[in-house]
């Protein structure tokens, strides 16, 4: 028998509960073959691209047991469990039990010197792949091991949050939680003095309030655990300070607890007022009026911490603070009126002005620093509020400002295109590589190398490829489930692993069907993706092979440079490319390029190379047309139109705003005359399906059409991009086209506009990069933004809130000048008439607006402004309407 070979067909087979009874039968020669093979074996593994690491992952309780059984150092072993690929186990308590049993025979003091150095290496799983990894990686091994061995538990944090994750998981699962855990009693004190201990605690509690923390709160109420351990733990936790996630378990259990007014530790949370985390300033305020209430807090104590809230950038805190202070009866609140001197700097005007009405009510009763304080910050207040307060504070005078300074305007860069693989080995490790999303630069370079490499070394490829094939064959290997659907529902990466395939196994890869179907279902910019990658497949199955992809990138945006395509002709001499490959080519060509390429373009011998030069002879095709309007119809005319065309317009169906009343969206493209038939299709044709397969499609997009951005736009509306989807690509596909070239109009617009309105701060910020992009450009579609967002805020296709905080944003960064040429488009169609009320939230727009246009030293008329800064009141719209009107009046 071969020791070695047994156990690693034991280990491919997963038969792990064989594998402990085979290990721990092994006598020490056995013992020391495996302990001779393992550590190679694993390595060639990984290196010569049999197996992937999730594979290896899989293979992991086998390949620990075999190291803990076999190799003879204690650091060995440790440092063998920790690998990567090996610290991955789906039941983690499974694998302890199966190690700790054959570990029995090592000596005591070996044992020991193992648990002390898996202790000492325990690390909490990075992101959120706790659960996958059942918590901390060999926490239970090590939990094992240190009580068997009498070793001390350690005193790092790792253990502590390994712990936790264990008693989590298994009260998730329906198992025993705290209660009757026999580490509780060591634990406990560890345990608010550890980081990293949030997200277990809180497993539950944010679902169902059935976590731990709950079970912490029961046992200390039912005596089980001491209270004053308890309660002095939150507070020093509190002290420490951590994030919000850190801090909440905490914050949770001290407010079930509910202590007596006499148990608050005033002065401690009198000092976390100032730099708390949101959820421990509030309990901190409202335990501290708790304790006022209760008169445990002197007057030194209060002014203090009514002075901390009022720099607090939260409102809620803000307005908590003023409540207090208008509660307190003077002089004890006349102590703290300097306090309210941050307020009159607020843009809350509300908030500003019962600030001012609450220090002059206190102005009798303020000392010399508070009055000295309330004149200093009502020189910046507007003149109504200044001789309010000068009433009772005497004259205050006016603050000589200047006009702000605006941000230099730049355009975020993309990032550089993906190295490209110098060997067939790299190029085969970047094909395992490849993840979805797809990044369509890395796709396009991996395309072009490996048409490149199979025509300079076919055999070198093929044979770095033999492994990977042989992957796919077995059966739940990474491409076998989609290629036996026959790449129905495959991405582009899948069509790059086809082409691998029909490289290394061309009978294979002819099996296998072309995806007509597929194609049938797909929108045409991605139909027209799929056709250059089924090109390259064929003339791989072929047996034939090009030196060069004529269209494969050489710049982030998806251009190709005209120079380096005359280069790649010629070449080719009169061999003639690739079809779809030098359409594809044509359409990254940029718009400008040298002149003096058209002279060896004319000298080009192909077909191909005559067409190529009268395209650069004529400066390429002219543009289409392309317009997007949101129109009202009526009931039974919307009844007819919930398909993709109405009147020969393309029509989407947005959602009906009342029983009266619906709204389509027509985006209509009209092609020049005299255009290829294939571009016409491109570029007129109507998706035969209403939704995307694949949402990351829209990523391709802009490498398809760099040249033309509004068509590529056109696309990205049929999206719908004003609806915000967790899994929606088209705010990235947008910051990808803004970088491009090509007119921009209504449908750039509407694209803008949807991305901007997106609750996911990811997904705004890359539509705010194509904004900024555009706009330092000089390309930014003002006007058409600004008719696209009122319509779209009239109809609430888009929370008007989110877009003032974006359009804010924007100007803030640069693009002041652009916001306000587009709100000054928006805002008469958002302004209430006479008698009409306003919609909420319209005052923070205006006072965007009103900061864009000083920004921007902006003059002129927005119709029905005057009128709604002449109406009486103290309220935001009204104040921001006339600071709007001052600033743009000449």
């Amino acid at each position: 028998m071969n020791p070695w070979q047994e156990v690693l067909e034991r280990i491919e087979a997963r038969d792990d509960d064989g594998l402990a009874t085979f290990l721990d039968g092994l006598n020490d020669l056995g013992r020391r073959a495996v302990a001779l093979q393992l550590p190679g074996h694993l390595s060639e593994e990984l290196r010569g691209g049999v197996r992937i690491r999730w594979e290896i992952e899989e293979l992991a309780p086998g390949y620990r047991m075999a190291g803990a059984a076999c190799f003879a150092g204690a650091q060995q072993v440790a440092t063998w469990l920790n690998r990567r690929e090996l610290r991955r186990v789906r039941e983690p308590e499974r694998d302890a039990e199966r190690i700790v049993s054959l570990l029995r025979r090592r000596p005591l003091e070996w044992r020991r010197d193992l648990a002390v150095r898996l202790a000492d290496r325990l690390r909490p799983p990075a992101g959120r792949t706790w659960r996958r990894m059942g918590g901390v990686p060999n926490w239970h091994l090590a939990a094992a091991l240190i009580p068997e061995t009498g070793v001390e538990p350690p005193d790092g944090d790792a253990f502590v949050v390994g712990w936790l994750w264990r008693v989590a998981l298994r009260r998730d699962g329906g198992g025993p939680g705290l209660d009757g855990d026999p580490l509780l009693g060591s634990m406990l004190p560890r345990l608010f003095q550890s980081q990293g201990v949030g997200e277990p605690l809180l497993l539950r509690e944010r679902w169902n309030g059935g976590g731990l923390v709950a079970d912490l709160a029961g046992l200390t109420g039912e005596g089980r655990v001491p209270r004053r351990t308890v309660l002095d733990g939150c507070a020093t936790r509190f002290l420490t300070g951590g994030s919000a996630d850190e801090i909440t378990p905490f914050v949770r259990l001290w407010q079930l607890l509910r202590p007596e007014p006499e148990e608050i530790p005033v002065l401690d949370f009198v000092r976390l007022l100032p730099s708390a985390v949101p959820p421990l300033a509030q309990l901190a305020l409202d335990e501290l009026r708790r304790a006022d209430g209760a008169g445990l807090l002197d007057d030194e104590l209060f002014a203090e911490a009514v002075g901390s809230l009022a720099y607090r950038p939260e409102k809620k805190l803000l307005q908590a603070a003023v409540q207090w202070l208008a509660r307190t009866p003077a002089p004890r609140s006349a102590g703290a009126v300097a306090a309210l001197a941050p307020l009159f700097d607020l843009d809350s005007p509300a908030l500003r002005e019962r600030a001012v009405r609450l220090a002059v009510r206190l102005a009798p009763h303020a000392d010399d620093a508070g009055r000295a304080a309330i004149r200093e910050a009502a020189s910046r207040l507007s003149a109504d509020l200044r001789e309010r307060v000068a009433a009772g504070y005497g004259a205050v005078a006016a603050q000589e400002t200047g006009r702000p300074v605006a941000a230099v305007l730049s355009a975020p860069a993309l990032p550089a295109l993906p190295r490209q693989p110098g060997s067939p080995a790299e190029l085969v490790a970047e094909i395992r590589a490849l993840t979805w999303p797809e990044d369509p630069s890395r796709c396009e370079l991996l395309l072009g190398r490996l048409v490149e490499l199979a025509h300079h070394d076919r055999d070198g490829v093929i044979a770095a490829l033999r492994p990977w094939w042989k992957e796919t064959r077995r059966q739940g290997g990474p491409y076998h489930d989609v290629f036996d659907r026959s790449a129905q529902e495959a991405g582009v990466s899948i069509l790059l692993a086809r082409c691998a395939l029909a490289l290394v196994a061309p009978e294979e890869s002819r099996k296998i069907e072309t995806g007509s179907y597929v194609t049938s279902q797909e929108w045409p910019p991605q139909a027209f993706v799929r056709r250059r990658y089924e090109e390259v497949i064929a003339l791989l199955e072929r047996g034939e092979t090009t030196p060069v992809l004529l269209a494969t990138p050489t710049s982030p945006t998806g251009h190709v440079d005209a120079g380096t395509l005359v280069e790649r002709m010629e070449l080719l001499g009169e061999t003639e490319p690739l079809e779809t490959d030098f359409r594809q080519a044509l359409l990254r060509l940029p718009r400008q390029f040298d002149r003096e390429l058209l002279v060896r373009a004319k000298q080009l011998p192909s077909r191909a190379g005559r067409e190529l030069a009268a395209w650069m002879r004529d400066g390429g095709w002219p543009d289409p047309d392309a317009d997007c309007r949101l129109r009202e119809v009526e009931p039974s005319h919307d009844a007819g139109c919930r398909g993709l065309r109405c009147d020969g317009v393309s029509v989407l169906r947005c959602d009906a705003v009342s029983d009266e009343r619906s709204y389509v969206l027509r985006v209509e493209v009209v092609p020049p005359e005299g255009l290829p038939a294939w571009l016409a299709e491109l570029w007129t044709a109507e998706p035969q399906v209403p939704y995307l397969s694949h949402p990351g499609n829209a990523l391709w997009w802009p490498w398809v059409l760099p040249s033309h951005r509004e068509i590529v736009a056109t696309w990205l509306v049929r999206c719908r991009p004003w609806l915000a989807r967790s899994y929606d690509f088209t705010p990235e596909a947008l910051a990808t086209l803004a970088h491009g070239d090509g007119p921009v109009g209504a449908a750039t617009a509407f694209t803008l506009a949807g991305g901007l309105a997106r609750r996911r701060d990811a997904q705004r910020a890359q539509a705010a990069d194509a904004a900024l992009t555009l706009a330092a450009c000089g390309q930014f579609p003002a006007a058409e933004l600004g008719w696209v967002l009122a319509d779209l805020i009239r109809h609430e296709y888009v929370p008007l809130k989110a877009i003032t905080d974006a359009l804010g944003d924007l100007a803030a960064a640069g693009a002041h000048a652009e916001v306000w040429r587009t709100l000054a488009v928006a805002l008469p169609s958002l302004l209430p008439g006479p008698g009409e009320r306003a919609r909420a939230g319209l005052g923070g727009l205006l006072g965007v607006a009103a900061h864009a246009a000083e920004l921007a030293g902006a003059k002129g008329e927005v119709p029905g402004l005057a009128e709604l800064a002449a109406r009486k009141g103290t309220s935001l719209l009204r104040q921001e309407a006339g600071h709007l009107y001052e600033n743009i009046t000449p």
